[in-house]
């Protein structure tokens, strides 16, 4: 990918940021949307990312805990969430360095939690490749610190607290149902509606299907749990 340069405040915030790069051309991509129409974006250093990311936080998470296989599972799934990959994104300041259409930048993309945590994640897969994995899992603890250290994921998630609550009490399992999606692809909103059999319902709208579900979830808990 070489010969394609990176704009010089984008380099600059990679180097702060504790990226290390080397060929332009490869962080170029990992910063550009697909809206542009450009040979390359992030997609394919977003899925090696994604699993980068994944083993980063599952080491840590075995090395410095005895929980069980179910309480970990349960704070990887939280860690490495689009939620969290985008919430880190936002407290890094990568909104303003994604290479995007400016119709996409208008309909919301660079707010977007599945850009942001997508981005996020290519720039893991672009750091492994080019500075190898022991790198790339230094630099997930490093920017994912807070998060690791806060207990993030601790608690059980929303919807698997509302599954045992309805078996608990003998009711039907939680129905989940899309009532709703509004905005452009990049930028969807979605509103899923959640309910258990003669107990009731609650609605909610979020980024993401999966994020709309778990607070759909957290507020029919709070309503009736």
């Amino acid at each position: 990918m070489s010969g394609e340069s990176l704009d010089p405040a984008a380099r600059e915030w990679l180097d702060r940021t504790g990226f290390a790069v080397g060929d332009e051309g490869l962080w170029r991509a990992a910063l550009t949307h697909g809206s542009l129409g450009e040979a390359k974006d992030y997609e394919r250093l977003e899925f090696l990312g994604d699993r980068v990311l994944g083993l980063a936080v599952a080491d840590w998470l075995y090395a410095r805990s005895e929980a069980p296989e179910g309480r970990l599972s349960q704070r990887l799934n939280a860690l490495v969430s689009r939620e969290m990959c985008a919430e880190i994104a936002r407290g890094l300041g990568l909104a303003e360095h994604i290479r995007i259409s400016k119709q996409a930048s208008a309909d919301g993309g660079r707010d977007s939690d599945n850009i942001l945590g997508d981005v996020m994640e290519s720039l893991l897969g672009a750091q492994f490749l080019e500075n190898g994995f022991a790198s790339a899992r230094d630099l997930v603890h490093e920017l994912w610190r807070p998060a690791l250290e806060s207990g993030a994921g601790q608690r059980k998630h929303p919807k698997s607290a509302l599954q045992e609550w309805a078996a608990g009490n003998q009711r039907r399992p939680p129905q989940y149902e899309v009532t709703g999606r509004s905005g452009p692809d990049h930028a969807a909103q979605f509103t899923v509606r959640v309910s258990v059999h003669k107990v009731g319902e609650a609605e909610a709208s979020a980024g993401s299907k999966s994020e709309a579900e778990r607070e759909a979830a957290r507020l029919f808990m709070e309503k009736y749990g």
